[in-house]
């Protein structure tokens, strides 16, 4: 058994013999005998779908028994073993027939995402410098298990980033009000509630906006390595050998608390509404009740602060940058966020109906024409960023118009084995040595941290991207392959 191009010697347990395929990259679990949920459906090819866990079926087919899903519970081909929904779960559900709101839905990091910044660099200008870059970028930006940085907030001023989210970081000098345009909501979602927010998690995010943060959030730089959709790639100013910059993090303390802080409300609510849960995790609350209420307030603070961290974080890298290249432009291309919920319009048999779309490890991926594309972009599609494991590379891909997932697409490559598995195969050290004779520098605070991280611990990034357009959710614009990576 192999999963994608990496020989597999661990064990894989997604049995395909429960599953029936549809179309090439579409695949369901059909109902037992007297069983009544929705339907499930699974984006990938066969090799990818081998590469998950029988657990991913287990959580998707449990979210497919929630109250007001609104068509089916899906999973993106870059799905594994989450908390209630897997990782690569997609479903929406009605506030007006009984949806419902779980937190296990959007994910203990709320709001991750990964801001990707285009530069007017090409790498033969740049390549011998890079050394250099990697020793400042790792002075510069804070990564690691609760690493803090120089900006301290008290709990007014976090309020504000709360409710403010990018625009509030722009306002305070962190980047440029173009980034906004560039940003899903223009950097700031309506509806955030700081007071809905506990003590707790605002004394963690004390001293930690403007950092990466630990496990799978980098920041790396990267050069444009091919070209699959010329128009699209114009659109989104992108040319080979060009250097780019992704970072991947989230909303850090703040959103982890609210995380595990609503799960204890939202188990309350579903014990005093009658919500028979298939799994504890998947705690929820229906949408229009008072703790499903306060869950989305706090869950749009914690987006928001998100927005604000990656803001701040793209304004610390450009001035670092300038250190290294004086004459050096980087550009917002796009900012996307992979664990959310949010209210959305599509249309369900003719008709345009209001959900709520939970994607947890998925990212939004409107397409041609959509109001809520930046106008450069409107022809071409959203700009879609599939972030590979360490070492790999990663895509970008454009929205297609007839998506049938409720607008989503995958956020990366997907974990093929646990960090503990990981753990058991790599050593840090030898590791960053073997990516050193690859040309990618390797700077962190964790050795751990890159063995956990390794590359063959990931599905193989190049097969997910095209499963992704093969599907209909994306089709692939450019690849990304890295030159130096921040790591926690």
């Amino acid at each position: 058994m192999q999963c994608g191009k990496r020989a597999a010697w661990w064990t894989f347990d997604m049995n395909l013999t429960h599953l029936k395929q549809l179309q090439p990259y579409l695949w369901t679990l059909p109902c037992k005998s007297g069983e009544q949920r929705a339907e499930v459906l699974l984006y990938g090819s066969a090799p990818l779908l081998e590469c998950m866990d029988d657990k991913v079926l287990e959580q998707i087919t449990n979210v497919a028994n929630l109250p007001g899903l609104v068509g089916a519970a899906m999973t993106m081909p870059d799905a594994h073993w989450g908390y209630g929904f897997p990782i690569g779960g997609v479903a929406a559900f009605d506030a007006e027939q009984g949806g419902v709101i779980s937190a296990g839905g959007v994910g203990f990091d709320i709001s991750c995402g990964i801001r990707c910044l285009r530069s007017n660099l090409k790498l033969q200008d740049a390549v011998t410098q890079f050394s250099d870059l990697a020793d400042q970028l790792y002075k510069t930006i804070p990564a690691g298990v609760g690493e803090e940085g120089s900006i301290k907030m008290g709990q007014k001023v976090l309020d504000q980033v709360l409710n403010g989210g990018a625009q509030w970081a722009v306002k305070q000098g962190y980047g440029l009000a173009v980034d906004l345009e560039y940003i899903e909501e223009q950097g700031c979602v309506a509806g955030a509630v700081p007071e809905n927010v506990s003590e707790l998690a605002k004394k963690r995010q004390h001293g930690e906006m403007g950092t990466l943060g630990s496990g799978n959030h980098y920041l790396e730089v990267q050069v444009v390595d091919r070209i699959f959709d010329s128009e699209a790639a114009e659109a989104f100013g992108l040319d080979k050998g060009q250097i780019i910059v992704s970072i991947h993090c989230g909303s850090r303390g703040l959103g982890h608390q609210i995380g595990t802080d609503y799960l204890l409300l939202l188990a309350k609510a579903a014990s005093r509404l009658g919500i028979r849960l298939p799994d504890r995790e998947l705690a929820c609350a229906p949408i229009n009740s008072p703790e499903g209420q306060q869950y989305i307030g706090a869950m749009n603070a914690a987006i928001n602060c998100a927005l604000a961290n990656r803001q701040i974080l793209t304004h610390l890298t450009r001035e670092t940058f300038k250190t290294v290249y004086p004459d050096i432009r980087l550009e917002t291309l796009f900012d996307v966020s992979h664990n959310t919920c949010k209210t959305e319009s599509h249309e369900i048999n003719g008709q345009s109906r209001w959900l709520y779309v939970h994607r947890k490890g998925a990212t939004r991926a409107f397409g041609p024409g959509h109001p809520k594309i930046p106008e450069r972009y409107r022809t071409v599609g959203q700009p879609v960023i599939i972030g590979g494991s360490m070492g790999t590379g990663s895509y970008i891909l454009a929205g297609c118009v007839e998506n049938p997932a409720f607008a989503s697409a995958s956020h990366g490559a997907g974990r093929a084995m646990s960090r503990r598995q990981a753990l058991k195969q790599w050593e840090g050290r030898a590791l960053i040595h073997e990516l050193a004779q690859q040309d990618i520098l390797i700077r962190t605070r964790s050795l751990r941290g890159v063995a956990e991280e390794a590359p063959a611990a990931y599905k193989d990034v190049d097969l997910v991207a095209e499963a992704t357009e093969q599907a209909g959710l994306a089709r692939r614009v450019a690849f990304l392959r890295p030159k130096v990576c921040i790591k926690g």
